[in-house]
C-alpha cells in the first residue's frame, strides 16, 4: 500500500500529501464540531450572560445560519481568488471569531462571534474539501483522504458533544482569573486554528486563481435566498411553519433563489455554473446528501436531549453515551474507503442508507408510557441504544465516503470549489429541513399526548374517591408525565427519520449508477453518460 507521506511529486500536487491531509482534516473537524460543542453549554452561558429566552437559541442557530448561507459563495471564491489562500483565511477568521467568542461579556457579542465564526467556516470548509480533490490523485490515495474526511464531518458532532461536556464541567485559573467552563468551548479554537493556518502555505499547494470574475449579483441574491431558506426552516423548527416570519423568510428566500437561477442562466462567469448538476450520479450525491443529514440531525438532537432529560445524564456522561458512534464511524468510513475500488458506490451507499433507517426504526421503538396512570419507563442503554448508535455509526461510515466521491468525481478543476460549496450547502440545508420537519412532527405529537393525559388525569380526579396527591407527589408526577410525553414525541420524529433515511437510500439505489472503475480515474467530466 502506497503511504500518503511518501508519494512522489506530480504537476500540480503537493509533495507532503500525509500533512496536507492532517491540516484539512483539523479544519473540517472544527467545522463540524462548532456545530454541537456549544449545545451542552448552552444552559451555562444563559446563566453567566444573562442570555433571555428568545436569544438563546441564536447561540447554535446563528452559526448555522451564517454557514449555510455563505457556502456557495465561500466555494466561489476558492475558485477564483485561490483555495489555499481562502482556506487560510476562513482558518483566521474562525479562530479570531472563537477568540472573541469566549471572552464575550454579553449576548449581543456572543451571539456576532457565532456569525464571525460561521464566516470562518464556509470560506473554510467548501476550500477543505475542493482541496481534497485537487491534491490527491484519483483512486486509493483519494479513498482514504475521503476516509478521513468523511469520519471527520461524521465523528464531528459526536465529539462535540463529548468535549462540550468535558470542558464545560472545567472552570480552571488562567493568570489569577477563573475561567468559566463553556468558555473554552470557544477559546480552544483559536490555538488551533491559527497554528493550522501557519503551516497551510507549507503543506498545501495553491490553486489557480481567476480573480475580476465574481458573478456580484447572482452572490447577492444566492446568499440572501439561502440565509432566507435556511432561517425560515430553523425559525419552523421552533415556531411553526404557519409563523409570520417563517411564512416571510422561506417565501422571500425561495424567490431570491428563483431570481439567483435566472442571474446564473445569463451570467458570463456564474457563481454556480448549472454543468455541476448535469452528471446525474452528481445530481444523485448531492439529493441523497441533503437527506441524510435529516437523520443523523433527528438521532443527536432527539437523543441527547432524551439521554440527559430521561436517563438522567450528566452532560459528560451524555458525550461518553455517543463515543461509540464516532469509533464506529471511523472503523466504518476506512473500510469503506478500501472497498469503493473494488464496489461500485451504489452498492456500499445503499447499504449503508439501509442499516441508518433501521437504526432510526430502532431508536423509535425506545419504550415509554402515555397511558394514565403514566408510569416511569425509560430505555436501557445497553440494549435499546447503544446497539442502534453502533449501526447508525456503520451506516453513516458506509455512505458518506461513496456519497462524497461521487459528488466531487470528473468536476471540471475550475468547478471544484464551488462544487464542493454546493455538497456542503446539501448537507447544512438538509440538516435544517429534516430537524424543521422532525420537529413539527414531535412537537404535534408532544401536544396530542399531553392533552390526552390531561383529559384522563381530569376524569380519574372526579371518579368517588379519587386520593388527592400532595404537591410533592403532583410534582413527581408531572415530572415522570414530561418524560414520557417527550419520548413519546422523540420517538415519532425518529421514525420520520428513517423515513427519510429509506428516501435517501431509495435515490442511491435508483440514480447512482457510476462504476467503481471510474472513480481511480481522472478527466474531464462526461455529461449525460451518468
Amino acid at each position: 500500500m502506497t503511504d500518503l507521506r511518501t508519494e512522489q511529486r506530480a504537476p500540480g500536487q503537493h509533495a507532503h500529501l500525509g500533512w496536507a491531509l492532517v491540516l484539512i482534516s483539523i479544519a473540517q473537524l472544527m467545522v463540524v464540531l462548532d456545530g454541537t460543542i456549544a449545545n451542552i453549554a448552552l444552559p451555562f452561558i444563559k446563566r453567566d450572560l444573562g442570555f433571555s429566552d428568545a436569544g438563546l437559541p441564536w447561540v447554535v442557530t446563528g452559526y448555522a445560519l451564517v454557514f449555510g448561507g455563505l457556502l456557495l459563495l465561500g466555494g466561489r471564491l476558492g475558485d477564483l481568488y485561490g483555495r489555499r489562500r481562502v482556506f487560510t483565511l476562513g482558518l483566521v477568521v474562525f479562530a479570531v471569531a472563537s477568540l472573541l467568542g469566549g471572552v464575550a461579556t454579553t449576548e449581543p457579542l456572543l451571539l456576532a462571534a457565532r456569525g464571525l465564526q460561521g464566516l470562518g467556516a464556509a470560506l473554510a470548509s467548501p476550500a477543505a474539501l475542493a482541496l481534497i480533490t485537487t491534491t490527491f490523485p484519483a483512486g486509493p490515495q483519494r479513498n482514504r483522504a475521503f476516509a478521513v474526511y468523511a469520519a471527520m464531518s461524521g465523528a464531528g458532532a459526536a465529539v462535540g458533544l463529548l468535549l462540550g461536556g468535558w470542558l464545560t464541567g472545567l472552570s480552571p485559573d488562567l493568570l489569577g482569573l477563573t475561567v468559566e467552563g463553556w468558555r473554552l468551548t470557544f477559546l480552544i479554537n483559536t490555538p488551533i486554528g491559527l497554528v493550522a493556518a501557519a503551516l497551510a502555505p507549507r503543506f498545501l499547494a495553491e490553486s489557480e486563481s481567476h480573480p475580476g470574475e465574481l458573478d456580484i449579483p447572482g452572490a447577492l441574491t444566492g446568499t440572501l435566498g439561502l440565509l432566507g431558506v435556511v432561517f425560515g426552516l430553523s425559525r419552523a423548527a421552533t415556531h411553526g411553519w404557519t409563523e409570520t416570519w417563517t411564512v416571510t423568510t422561506l417565501v422571500g428566500g425561495v424567490a431570491l433563489l428563483g431570481l439567483f437561477a435566472m442571474i446564473e442562466l445569463r451570467a458570463e462567469h456564474p457563481l454556480l455554473p448549472f454543468r455541476i448538476f448535469a452528471s446525474r450520479t452528481r445530481a444523485a450525491s448531492f439529493g441523497a446528501m441533503m437527506l441524510l443529514p435529516a437523520a443523523m440531525f433527528a438521532m443527536f438532537f432527539y437523543l441527547s436531549q432524551y439521554i440527559q432529560g430521561v436517563m438522567g445524564y450528566s452532560p459528560l456522561q451524555a458525550g461518553l453515551a455517543f463515543l461509540p458512534f464516532s469509533g464506529g464511524l471511523i472503523l466504518a468510513a476506512g473500510f469503506s474507503s478500501s472497498l469503493v475500488s473494488r464496489v461500485d458506490p451504489r452498492y456500499l451507499a445503499g447499504t449503508g442508507t439501509l442499516m441508518a433507517a433501521i437504526s432510526l426504526y430502532g431508536f423509535s421503538r425506545i419504550p415509554h408510557d402515555t397511558t394514565f396512570p403514566v408510569v416511569a419507563v425509560q430505555a436501557g442503554y445497553l440494549t435499546d441504544i447503544l446497539p442502534f448508535i453502533v449501526l447508525m455509526s456503520i451506516g453513516m461510515g458506509m455512505t458518506f465516503v461513496p456519497v462524497t466521491l461521487t459528488a466531487v468525481h470528473h468536476v471540471r478543476a475550475e468547478d471544484s470549489g464551488i462544487g464542493s460549496g454546493v455538497l456542503n450547502t446539501m448537507q447544512q440545508v438538509g440538516g435544517a429541513l429534516g430537524l424543521a420537519t422532525l420537529s413539527t412532527v414531535a412537537l404535534r405529537t408532544i401536544e396530542t399526548s399531553r392533552e390526552a393525559v390531561s383529559a384522563a388525569a381530569q376524569q380519574a380526579a372526579q371518579l368517588p374517591g379519587a386520593p388527592i396527591p400532595t404537591a410533592a407527589q403532583q410534582q413527581a408526577m408531572e415530572i415522570v408525565i414530561g418524560q414520557q410525553i417527550f419520548a413519546d414525541g422523540a420517538t415519532s420524529a425518529f421514525l420520520v427519520g428513517a423515513g427519510m433515511a429509506l428516501l435517501g437510500s431509495l435515490v442511491i439505489w435508483v440514480f447512482l449508477n457510476v462504476k467503481h472503475t471510474e472513480l481511480a480515474t481522472d478527466g474531464p467530466e462526461v455529461v449525460g453518460v451518468h
